[in-house]
């Protein structure tokens, strides 16, 4: 019998290897869960959802994320969420005008589509949109956090239904500085903040070198006082005082979703569920200027509505100091956002109904 060549060996079995995985290759599914939620698939399961990883949403309603400032413009995200998962999610707003009007309509359908799939803030970029889906999924983290705190759920409440001291984690609304934007997130429990960090500060040039330096300092000074009540920086005007902003607001939403409004006497009643609550609207920004609004609800009524910030300067102030105490009248009066314009402040009119809506938002109203 005649031997096997050596080399016609090695081909035979090469050949061989080379078939096995081409077999195995062809049990492989088609597609991915990206690609298969970018051709309108069923999600996946819930179980599949919390294996991917990223913080989800809990409870149900429906919560307007913060309006993130892009290099073309803002965008916001708006959820609605059921039994804990996301049901639907849109953009309130995002870049338009000239190429953004083509960007923004290739872009956010998917970015939706993908919320929905994911269940989370993790999702991918856009290719060709990178500063609108970096912008969304900001606006995103931040309604899953509001969406988290409103129902206890930050971590573990949904489990103990009765542990008022589960920690929670809210994000601030960014406030803007004359060197950028400043956005607090802290972590509360049992009424005290652990954790105090700033997800957006400002940078490039000197600005490094401030923020690295003031940041760690108001960090530890916002856990210290347990309040925005806190000493700004040296040398970092600006930045400290947005920082005290964007915490302010944070703990304005801690206390809201806690039921404890400020000071309302929640805590003296556990049982009332008609308690007041105190809440900051996002910053909508007008032509002229910032507008947000705070609102106070009790009972599903606003009882109290004020401009914490408005647009000022020049022929503003004057505006300003006609329009806000109309639109406070008619936000009481009305319970809602839909509310008249003041004549001869449009800009300013809109910017406020614009907070007040996602300050009722948040309220749950």
């Amino acid at each position: 019998m005649r031997k096997s060549h050596p080399i016609r060996r090695v081909v035979l079995a090469t050949a061989a290897t080379v078939s096995g995985v081409v077999l195995l290759l062809s049990l492989k599914p088609s597609s991915d869960p990206s690609s298969a939620a970018a051709g309108g698939a069923v999600p996946p399961a819930a179980g599949q959802e919390a294996a991917q990883g990223g913080a989800q949403p809990a409870g149900t309603g429906m919560v307007t994320g913060d309006a993130v400032k892009t290099q073309y413009g803002a965008i916001q995200v708006r959820l609605t969420v059921a039994g804990g998962k996301i049901t639907k999610a849109e953009a309130v707003q995002a870049p338009k005008g000239g190429q953004s009007d083509q960007i923004t309509a290739n872009s956010v359908p998917k970015l939706n589509q993908a919320t929905v799939v994911a269940q989370s803030a993790d999702i991918d970029a856009v290719s060709g949109a990178t500063y609108t889906s970096t912008g969304y999924k900001k606006s995103l983290q931040s309604a899953i956090d509001k969406a988290n705190a409103s129902a206890g759920a930050g971590s573990g409440a949904a489990e103990d239904p009765g542990n008022a001291q589960a920690a929670k984690t809210v994000t601030g609304d960014a406030a803007q500085t004359q060197y950028g934007a400043v956005q607090v997130r802290v972590t509360v429990a049992g009424g005290k903040i652990t954790k105090a960090e700033a997800v957006q500060a400002p940078k490039g040039g000197q600005s490094d070198q401030i923020t690295a330096n003031a940041v760690p300092k108001l960090n530890q000074a916002a856990v210290a006082a347990g309040t925005a009540d806190i000493d700004a920086v040296s040398g970092a005007t600006y930045t400290s005082a947005g920082y005290k902003k964007s915490l302010q607001s944070a703990l304005d939403k801690a206390k809201a979703s806690a039921g404890a409004g400020a000071g309302s006497g929640a805590a003296e009643d556990p049982g009332n569920a008609q308690a007041a609550k105190t809440v900051t609207g996002d910053a909508a920004q007008t032509q002229y200027g910032a507008v947000q609004v705070r609102v106070t609800v009790a009972g599903g009524k606003i009882t109290k509505a004020e401009a914490v910030q408005a647009p000022k300067g020049g022929q503003s102030d004057q505006i300003t100091a006609n329009a806000v105490p109309k639109l406070n009248q008619a936000a009481v009066a009305a319970g809602t956002a839909d509310i008249d314009a003041v004549s001869g402040a449009t800009y300013t009119s809109t910017g406020y109904k614009q907070s007040l809506q996602s300050a009722l938002d948040q309220a749950g109203g």
